[in-house]
């Protein structure tokens, strides 16, 4: 991947990422207060339904493009030394590579959206109280469980995604059009999104814990444990409509996006030279 097509592809990646977050934001919002420890109205119910929205403004175009930046450039390397057959392979590493680096930029963002949506603080309120308490250790609570989260979901999503299009492709004997991807997009999440909530439960609980208790240790296990012993089964999977209806639309948003401005990116910059 040369210089131009690593800015094609950051650039595309942070124009699906923009896209999708501010689009869907609302449901987001409702997810999260599903998953609070203080319940959905004490969370706020449907109040300030755009709480948290300007972090998420400012930190999801840079966090996209840095994913999809890792993606595309460990799938150009690693075709260079894995069989096709273990393309499905290829893809999994490609988007773990991905959501550890995004993952950088993405949990200070999801600690300050998830304080913002649950409280009556705004973002800037909630970084501030968070670096003055907790430091930039704070910003960084819940990396691990987000890291855990987002990577079973990646090996989910990513590899049935380029499955999906690649079968399509094969039936119909001409590529992809940026709407097909985007159907194959919203099934791989649709699908990720339902297998992995438990995960995504952990990792709410631990970002809104209060600072100092057992469950702001960062602990997956104990997290899962406590949430199944105060409410089950049912309590694992909180938020999981919502969940799976964003991730539904996030995914048909974010990859149907992401092939249509890698088209008109490359249109503008580099088939003119």
């Amino acid at each position: 991947m040369d210089v131009m097509e690593a800015w094609v592809t950051g650039l595309a990646g942070g124009c699906a990422g923009m896209s999708v977050d501010v689009a869907l934001f609302p449901l987001d919002t409702v997810k999260t207060r599903l998953q609070s420890e203080v319940g959905f109205v004490q969370s706020g119910g449907f109040r300030g339904i755009y709480s948290g929205l300007s972090s998420v403004i400012a930190g999801s175009f840079p966090t996209a493009g840095l994913f999809f930046f890792t993606y595309e450039g460990v799938k150009v390397v690693g075709r260079e030394f894995l069989r096709e057959d273990l393309e499905p392979v290829l893809h999994m590493t490609a988007a773990s590579s991905g959501e550890m680096m995004a993952c950088l930029l993405r949990v200070p963002v999801e600690v300050i959206k998830q304080r913002a949506q649950t409280t009556r603080f705004s973002s800037s309120e909630v970084l501030r109280k968070t670096l003055t308490m907790e430091g930039m250790r704070g910003l960084y609570r819940g990396y691990v469980s987000t890291v855990l989260r987002d990577i079973p979901f990646s090996f989910v999503q990513y590899p049935l995604w380029e499955y999906l299009k690649k079968t399509w492709s094969s039936i119909q004997g001409s590529p992809l059009d940026p709407w097909q991807s985007s159907i194959c997009g919203a099934t791989a999440g649709c699908i990720a999104a339902g297998i992995t909530t438990p995960l995504d439960v952990a990792k709410t609980r631990i970002m809104l814990a209060e600072t100092g208790s057992a469950l702001s240790t960062g602990s997956i296990t104990f997290v899962l444990k406590t949430v199944h012993r105060e409410s089950g089964v049912r309590g694992l999977f909180a938020g999981v409509v919502p969940r799976m209806l964003w991730i539904t639309l996030g995914g048909a948003v974010f990859l149907g996006v992401y092939d249509k401005s890698k088209l008109v990116i490359s249109s503008i910059l580099i088939e003119p030279g």
